[in-house]
């Protein structure tokens, strides 16, 4: 199976081919949101950090913004400083690979008119470079496809979330690669996925951040701790987060797990791979897509409409009801499922079919409406 995408210089293969203009520290923000209200085209990306935090966060901070800028659905990209930040824009254009990438600092370029009028000129020729950029077919096999889920209900767990499973399947017996985050929600569920990883020594990883992360979450929330899930997924039908648990990791399939990586971190395998974030959705949306993921397919019963910048987002609905009342922010409609006789397969493979048709541009619900929340984990104190 093939899509059509971008070739980059390292080999991989965008399903887009974006230009970003990103901050480097939240006083940028402003410049890149001027910058973006004269060029609609570029995918502007900024953030409340960048400064006043310590070395943990920096670290994260600068693995999730530098992967994103190598992301291959990033054509090119322009970087805004404000010049006495931490994290500066010459460190991150430095770590930049295989594309064109400028910075501009605001306190060195004559203040924020001046620098958004330079930064249009840059953004501007970036645009007419990656005009003359076409597609080419790619195998599946270099897809990297990352897996959420956001404001479930009772519904998830038995539709949306394992047809995303059988169409994970399906890419990984392509060569692919899929991601499972969200660690919260893998709470519970430590004995059933160390059963399913590749070696006795992935088993013990796994049943240890899994176990380790729910001792954080009794020490942090007390006798709460069962109840860490939204107050949607209640009124959604879910009681407890293992209930919401044993759904999540649906969204798997069931090929072995090959690797466990850190926030933000590159797999280095293919096949099903976990990536140790939070349950909240636009983190762990910004971990996957750092670490080099062109896709994501969403799950939702109550009617997420989150998408991310440069990485379209399928939106799978769990039930029909939502789906029909949600019609421009849903992509699939896995309600089919228990109301239109479909079987989990038959979904999957539609989801399989679209994730393949998106990944040689057809556009998403999220991508039509601009939807591009951005965020990305912080845990230590703010200085």
């Amino acid at each position: 199976m093939n899509f059509s995408g971008y070739k980059r210089e390292d080999g991989r293969f965008g399903t887009r081919n974006h230009v970003m203009v990103m901050s480097s520290v939240a006083c940028a923000n402003g410049v890149v949101d001027a910058i973006s209200r004269a060029l609609p085209e570029i995918v502007p990306l900024t953030h409340p950090y960048g400064c006043g935090c310590g070395p943990e966060d920096l670290g994260v901070m600068m693995r999730t913004l530098s992967g994103l800028l190598n992301n291959p659905n990033v054509g090119a990209a322009l970087v805004i400083g404000h010049g006495c930040e931490n994290l500066n824009s010459s460190f991150l254009t430095q770590v930049v690979e295989n594309k064109p990438i400028e910075a501009l600092v605001i306190q060195d370029s004559g203040g924020s008119a001046a620098t958004t009028a330079k930064g249009i000129e840059i953004a501007s020729r970036f645009l007419k470079q990656l005009e003359r950029q076409e597609r080419v077919s790619a195998p599946a096999s270099e897809l990297i496809i990352a897996l959420e889920c956001g404001g479930s209900d009772a519904f998830s767990g038995i539709t949306a979330n394992p047809a995303v499973g059988a169409a994970a399947d399906l890419l990984v017996r392509e060569g692919g690669t899929v991601i499972l985050s969200e660690t919260t929600e893998m709470i519970g569920t430590a004995h059933i996925l160390k059963r399913r990883c590749a070696t006795p020594e992935l088993g013990e990883q796994v049943e240890r951040l899994v176990n380790n992360h729910e001792r954080h979450v009794r020490e942090s929330l007390g006798e709460l701790a069962g109840m860490v899930i939204a107050p949607g997924n209640i009124d959604g039908g879910l009681s407890s987060i293992t209930e919401k648990s044993l759904g999540c990791i649906r969204k798997g399939g069931t090929t072995p797990i090959t690797e466990i990586v850190e926030y933000a971190g590159k797999p280095t395998n293919r096949g099903f791979v976990i990536m140790d974030t939070p349950g909240y959705d636009i983190d762990s949306m910004a971990g996957m897509a750092a670490a080099g993921a062109q896709l994501i397919l969403f799950t939702t019963g109550r009617g997420s409409v989150a998408g991310f910048p440069a990485i379209p987002v399928v939106k799978v609905c769990s039930n029909s009801r939502t789906f029909n009342k949600m019609p421009g922010d849903m992509d699939v409609n896995a309600g089919a499922i228990t109301d239109a006789g479909k079987t989990i397969e038959e979904v999957g493979r539609q989801i399989f079919d679209l994730a393949l048709e998106v990944a040689s541009g057809k556009r998403t619900c999220a991508e039509l409406n601009r939807s591009i929340p951005f965020n990305y984990l912080k845990q230590g104190p703010t200085f």
